[in-house]
């Protein structure tokens, strides 16, 4: 087996610096199509004889895990890194409901332990995705996990993991020469947290490859690959064909330069971005390996003036809307079909609502508080929703530690929960209040604010306040009218 470069993503765990992808296993499943999963895992041997030890997938890549299984089963595991993700439907997630679903990609992947799992949510306004995070969590102290990641999360909510205490080791996030969000505030946040970035989409499904050089612009929805399609995508909202056929032109004058490949030079340029542990590179097993250019990725580095080139040619592009995992959550959604409806069916509320004899609507979050004080997360009456004084509280817990913009983006993912289970939207909100405990804390959740809000607007007022609780430093109330006519 070679030796090939490997990052620590925790101690005792290194990882190969070049990912083995198998989200084409699904792709190469469509239409009813099934792998041989004795060939298939065969294909994986000869990644593993070349060094590249380390192998990504997830719980709806088709039957990569079933494949990863077969695999493990004929080699020595300790040898290989297994890594999948869970994808929930939305919606409450339940102890056993998330025991249920690492126990089935254990049992594909014929293990005890998962070497990395990967959690995904859907919507930051549900708070189901942090009982799904505590319980894996709690499955990680049992042993079931020996480490755990996220993907696609943005800065703002892992921010608001690490501050709560679960203990990510990764985000895997979609990080290319088209694609730059991860450069900004989370790469500042997995270095000061010693979090690893794993990048996907380093090669854009291989439209950053000599093959597309000087080409027309295909067609979309003629594209023979979901990876493709996608991709397309991210090439129109940056700027179009054209714009990408120059950034092409100056990979290709890098790589002649390196005589490596124009992947190459892609992949590289993420691998030696800060706070990057590895980049994902996708295989179809058994039909376009790339195993020994794969391999070259790892053979040079890109000097200054490389850099150089590839900057200004990736200053001529627009960037790509919001921050990692947006395109999953918020229009443009960069998929393959342009929108959510081949990985979910729908979105239920949030939160409960229950209308009274007085035709008022109520939404409760369920705090001890509500109970307690007798009031309600937020009551709609006619147009109107009015959201209580909410805090960074889940259950019996304070979220966000002692990070006053932790708890405040929690606090507004409750304030917009509740406002969308009583039919509203963020949109709507016209009047905030803030009250902080420390005065010093002010811009911190000022700042925060303003990101939610920044092409909303609302009238808003902050002011220090004793709040009651130790641990709460903020807590904000929200108005909002839900008049479409406006």
């Amino acid at each position: 087996m070679n030796d090939v470069a490997r990052t620590e993503l925790a101690p005792g765990f290194s990882i190969s610096k070049i990912l083995t992808g198998l989200w084409q296993v699904a792709d190469m499943e469509r239409d009813g199509q099934t792998l041989d999963l004795d060939s298939a895992a065969r294909s994986m041997g000869e990644y593993l004889r070349a060094g590249l030890t380390t192998f990504d997938m997830a719980d709806h890549y088709g039957s990569a895990e079933e494949i990863a299984g077969k695999f493990r089963e004929s080699c020595d595991p300790s040898a290989v890194q297994l890594l999948t993700k869970w994808v929930p439907k939305p919606g409450p997630l339940t102890r056993e409901v998330v025991r249920n679903a690492v126990q089935r990609s254990l049992d594909r992947l014929q293990a005890e332990t998962i070497d990395l799992l990967q959690f995904h949510a859907w919507v930051y306004s549900d708070p189901s995705w942090l009982d799904g995070l505590l319980y894996l969590q709690e499955l990680k102290e049992e042993g079931l996990i020996r480490h755990l990641g996220v993907t696609n999360v943005d800065t703002a909510h892992l921010h608001i993991m690490l501050q709560s205490g679960i203990e990510i080791v990764s985000n895997q996030a979609c990080f290319s020469l088209l694609d730059q969000r991860a450069a900004e505030g989370m790469t500042d946040l997995c270095q000061r947290f010693g979090v690893k970035l794993i990048a996907f989409g380093t090669i854009a499904g291989g439209f950053l490859t000599e093959r597309w050089i000087d080409k027309p612009e295909p067609v979309l929805d003629r594209l023979p690959t979901w990876s493709m399609m996608k991709y397309k995508r991210f090439i129109d909202v940056v700027g179009g064909w054209s714009r990408f056929q120059q950034l092409l032109h100056v990979v290709r004058d890098v790589a002649t330069a390196r005589d490596v490949s124009m992947a190459n030079v892609a992949s590289r340029y993420i691998l030696e971005q800060p706070g990057v542990g590895g980049v994902i590179i996708g295989a179809r097993l058994g039909q376009s390996q790339h195993i020994a250019d794969n391999l070259r990725t790892l053979t040079f580095s890109l000097d200054e003036q490389d850099r150089a080139k590839i900057a200004a040619a990736l200053e001529q592009f627009a960037p790509i809307p919001g921050d990692c995992g947006d395109e999953y959550r918020r229009p443009p959604f960069l998929t393959a079909s342009g929108d959510l409806s081949d990985h979910v069916e729908s979105f239920p509320p949030p939160y409960p609502s229950r209308q009274g004899d007085d035709g008022r609507i109520r939404a409760l979050s369920g705090t001890i508080w509500e109970d307690l004080a007798g009031f309600s997360r937020a009551i709609r009456v006619g147009d109107r929703i009015l959201v209580s004084g909410t805090t960074a509280t889940h259950g019996d817990r304070v979220v966000g530690g002692s990070d006053p913009a932790a708890q405040a983006h929690f606090i507004l993912d409750k304030i917009e929960g509740a406002i969308v289970s009583l039919g509203g939207r963020l949109d709507d909100v016209v009047r905030t209040r803030i009250y902080i405990r420390h005065v010093g804390d002010w811009e911190p959740v000022s700042r925060v604010h303003g990101e939610r809000f920044r092409s909303i607007q609302p009238a808003n007022t902050l002011v220090q306040a004793e709040l009651i609780g130790d641990d709460y430093l903020v807590e904000i109330e929200a108005e909002a009218v839900v008049d479409r006519n406006l």
